[in-house]
C-alpha cells in the first residue's frame, strides 16, 4: 500500500516537472512577460552599493521597447513586457565553472536552479523569468566575466558594470541574456569570440560586407572585419535576426 503511494507521489512530481519543462520551452507570446531583476552588489564594494540604491525601473527603459518592437515585426502582433527592480540579494548566483565540460556544467545548473528556489521563496509576486543582476564597480573591476542563463528554469545571472557611463551597454548584456532563457542561441566562435556568419551578422547581404554598422544580439559584437569586431555601445547598434526570432518561437522555422 504505502509503496504504491510513493510511487504515485514520484509519478505526480514527475509529471509536474515535465509539464514546467514543457512551459519552459513553448512561451506563449500572446501572454505578457514580467521581468524580475534582482540587484546584487557583486564585489562587496560602497560605489557599488550606491549604484544599486539608485537602481529604478528607467534604467532599463529602452530595453523593454526594443524587445516589443521585434516581437511585433516578427509576430505581427503585440507581445508587452514588463520589468521589475526588485530586492537586492545578498548571496552571489553559484559560480560559473571556468572548466566548461558536462559533469560542471550540469553541477553548476543544479546550484543555481536551487539557489534561484531558494530565493523564489521569499514572494516576489509573478513572474516569467528571473535574472540577478552582478554589479561591479568598474574603477576595480576592468573587464567581466561571461554572463549566463538558462531556459529551463527561466534564470539568469548577468555581470554588469554599477555606473551610469554603462547603463546603455549593460542593457545590451542584460537582453542578450533574457533571449537566453527564451530559448536563443549564442551566435559567435566560443573559441574566438567573433560573430559566425551568417547567422551572427546584423546584415549578411551587405556589400562590401565590412563594416558591419550594428551587431546581431546573440553574436554580442559588431564585425569590422573578417578577424575583428567591437561591442556595441547602445541597444540600437544591434538588431534581431530571424534565425533568433524563430529560436525564441517569434517565427515558425
Amino acid at each position: 500500500m504505502w509503496k504504491k503511494i510513493r510511487i504515485l507521489c514520484l509519478l505526480v512530481v514527475l509529471l509536474i516537472v515535465a509539464i514546467n519543462a514543457w512551459k519552459d520551452k513553448n512561451q506563449d507570446w500572446n501572454q505578457p512577460v514580467f521581468v524580475l531583476l534582482h540587484p546584487i552588489n557583486a564585489d562587496g564594494l560602497a560605489n557599488t552599493q550606491n549604484y544599486i540604491q539608485q537602481l529604478s525601473q528607467r534604467d532599463f527603459d529602452g530595453a523593454q521597447q526594443y524587445l516589443q518592437n521585434y516581437a511585433q515585426q516578427f509576430r505581427g502582433k503585440p507581445t508587452y513586457f514588463y520589468y521589475r527592480v526588485g530586492r537586492q540579494i545578498q548571496q552571489l548566483p553559484p559560480k560559473v565553472p571556468d572548466q566548461a565540460n558536462i559533469w560542471n556544467v550540469m553541477l553548476w545548473s543544479l546550484k543555481f536552479r536551487f539557489y534561484a528556489w531558494q530565493q523564489q521563496q521569499k514572494s516576489d509576486g509573478p513572474t516569467s523569468l528571473t535574472l540577478y543582476l552582478n554589479y561591479y564597480d568598474p574603477a576595480k573591476t576592468r573587464e567581466l566575466k561571461h554572463s549566463t542563463a538558462l531556459e529551463n528554469g527561466r534564470i539568469g545571472s548577468v555581470n554588469l558594470f554599477a555606473s551610469k557611463k554603462q547603463s546603455e551597454q549593460n542593457k545590451v548584456v542584460l537582453v542578450h541574456e533574457l533571449l537566453h532563457a527564451f530559448g536563443a542561441t549564442d551566435k559567435y566562435d566560443l573559441t574566438t569570440g567573433q560573430p559566425i556568419y551568417p547567422d551572427g551578422y546584423a546584415d549578411p547581404d551587405q556589400l562590401p560586407l565590412y563594416p558591419q554598422a550594428k551587431a546581431e544580439l546573440m553574436a554580442g559584437h559588431i564585425p569590422v572585419s573578417a578577424t575583428q569586431s567591437k561591442m556595441p555601445e547602445r541597444l540600437t547598434q544591434t538588431r534581431i535576426n530571424a534565425q533568433t526570432a524563430k529560436e525564441v518561437g517569434w517565427l515558425k522555422p
